[in-house]
């Protein structure tokens, strides 16, 4: 829910029998709290807008596909990024990675480093959170300034396989 409706935290639905197993199972729900009524409401409004305004997910999706687009053709290592608007750029090296977010940060790309122990160290990658709202040619620039910052520090851009068609 954090991350797609602009509340807190997660859910799970599933059958009694489901929920009863991983309560007791799962240690991060041992010690698990309920929603509060302000995350609650978010996740709420997240999901009457998307309800009333579905041109939002449409933009949403045409602006996901052309950043994963830009940056495989840029070289970029996205994984194996598809259909989602958080993005990976795997740089695979946490020192670099940090580096990497803290150089586009001073050129004006807010975007968050993933690093180990949150992944292991090769998987170090950065996070970019796509929106309806960015334009085409703030995602051109992005890829642009993200392509002169890896290749500033050194950091390989491998040619990845063609992307999917839908891309």
């Amino acid at each position: 829910m954090s991350k797609s409706l602009a509340s807190c935290g997660g859910y799970v639905a599933g059958s009694h029998a489901l929920i009863d197993y991983l309560k007791y199972t799962t240690p991060g729900f041992v010690y698990s709290v309920g929603i509060t009524p302000a995350n609650t409401a978010a996740a709420l409004g997240a999901l009457t807008v998307m309800h009333d305004e579905p041109e939002r997910l449409a933009q949403l999706a045409d602006n996901s596909r052309l950043f994963v687009k830009l940056a495989r053709q840029a070289g970029v290592n996205t994984g194996t990024s598809a259909d989602s608007a958080v993005v990976p750029c795997i740089v695979g090296d946490s020192q670099r990675c940090l580096a990497l977010a803290h150089a586009l940060f001073d050129r004006g790309i807010s975007v968050d480093p993933i690093m180990y122990p949150g992944v292991p160290d090769e998987l170090a990658r950065l996070r970019f959170f796509i929106t309806s709202e960015h334009t085409a040619a703030q995602l051109e620039r992005t890829v642009g300034i993200l392509a002169e910052e890896l290749d500033r520090l050194g950091i390989a851009r491998p040619r990845q396989a063609p992307a999917p068609a839908n891309v």
